[in-house]
């Protein structure tokens, strides 16, 4: 049930963005991780925490979609 709902979400063959190029998708998920590490903060009541939480959404976007990409290349290949 996790696995599927992140799925849904994180992945970009499943989720709503798949028809977009890959890099706009990117970007709509990037605007989205920080969008959610603004609620975040706010719900922890501290705007010094949006810094931290902006960039620990970012590098694991960052690090998701370039695996994803990797992978993808790789299996391509064989």
């Amino acid at each position: 049930m996790i696995k599927n709902s992140y799925s849904v979400v994180m992945n970009t063959e499943l989720n709503p963005f798949r028809n977009l190029p890959k890099m706009v998708s990117f970007q709509f998920m990037t605007t989205l991780a920080f969008m959610w590490s603004f609620i975040f903060t706010m719900w922890i009541g501290s705007i010094n925490m949006f810094g931290p939480s902006a960039l620990a959404h970012l590098l694991i976007l960052i690090g998701v979609f370039f695996t994803a990409e990797i992978f993808k290349s790789v299996k391509n290949n064989n």
